[in-house]
């Protein structure tokens, strides 16, 4: 089964920056490893629904963002390290919240919560104004 790991939350201030990043090890039930399936960001507000943030296809050439997040959020992976990246700029108080990591077991990228299979334990990011 795979198992996601995300690190890199914290405190920081509006227009600030934080690196997310979310470390993957085993294989989906289909037997892919990290470099063959799909991955996204997702992220949760106190008493808000879980929210799509990015989301990136088995290879990183194929990447979707949120519109809140378009154009200050980049996702990315690193197929060698097993690792997955979200790169956060322009930091806003509307961007607190929990943030979590999730796999699919298929190659192309899905803004749906309801198409992911795994899940990370998520990691908190509060940004003051």
């Amino acid at each position: 089964q795979v198992q996601l790991v995300e690190s890199g939350g914290g405190l920081a201030q509006a227009g600030g920056s934080l690196r997310l990043s979310c470390a993957a090890s085993g294989r989906t039930s289909s037997g892919r490893t990290f470099s063959e399936y799909a991955m996204g960001w997702f992220r949760q507000a106190p008493g808000k629904e879980r929210e799509f943030v990015a989301a990136m296809n088995w290879s990183g050439g194929n990447t979707d963002y949120a519109d809140s997040v378009k154009g200050r959020f980049t996702i990315s992976r690193d197929n060698a390290k097993n690792t997955m990246y979200l790169q956060m700029n322009s930091l806003k108080p509307e961007d607190t919240a929990v943030y979590y990591c999730a796999a699919r077991d298929g190659l192309g990228l899905r803004g749906s919560y309801s198409a992911y299979d795994y899940w990370g334990q998520g990691t908190q990011v509060t940004v003051s104004s």
